[in-house]
């Protein structure tokens, strides 16, 4: 069993109720727009303070910089316990995908797609496609969107499930 949080669009701001609520998480997903690599550095640095190592997955956004780009892939595929996933910051949703996408979700098979970008927190399931997507919307305070948000999910061997939206409170 593999406890994920997800989390995007910080554009440099980390909110420190995200260490709480990802506390008891084993790895964290973020799906672009950090923002700057200071905040990867913070998140990184505080998601292992307690001396348990947490990985951190992500891919760049469209406002990161050439440093980030270079940690961090625009499309990431991987699998975690069963599942296949991809994760791509513009990526859109089932039935209004970004160009491109379902193209790599119908050659890459994955049961979970991952974005982010819009600022509109979505958990969606593609029948058409068999892939489940996930938008954790925006934690940073740029942006139109109103209230911040993350997700927390679990993924148990071929099972996604335990799926829990956090509010962080107003933009």
């Amino acid at each position: 069993m593999t406890r994920i949080g997800l989390i995007s669009d910080t554009h440099s701001f980390l909110d420190e109720a995200v260490f709480e609520h990802f506390k008891n998480c084993d790895e964290v997903w973020h799906a672009g727009d950090f923002g700057s690599i200071t905040l990867i550095q913070a998140l990184q640095q505080r998601l292992n303070a307690s001396g348990k190592m947490i990985p951190l997955r992500g891919v760049y956004g469209n406002i990161d910089n050439q440093e980030i780009r270079n940690i961090f892939p625009e499309k990431l595929f991987f699998t975690c316990e069963a599942v296949k996933v991809f994760m791509q910051h513009i990526g859109g949703y089932p039935t209004r995908y970004a160009p491109g996408v379902k193209k790599e979700i119908m050659a890459n098979k994955p049961r979970l797609f991952i974005s982010g970008h819009s600022h509109i927190l979505k958990v969606m399931y593609d029948e058409q496609l068999g892939c489940l997507h996930m938008n954790a919307g925006a934690a940073g305070k740029e942006g139109w969107h109103k209230v911040r948000t993350l997700i927390r999910f679990v993924i148990d061997g071929e099972q996604i499930k335990d799926c829990e939206v956090i509010e962080l409170g107003k933009r």
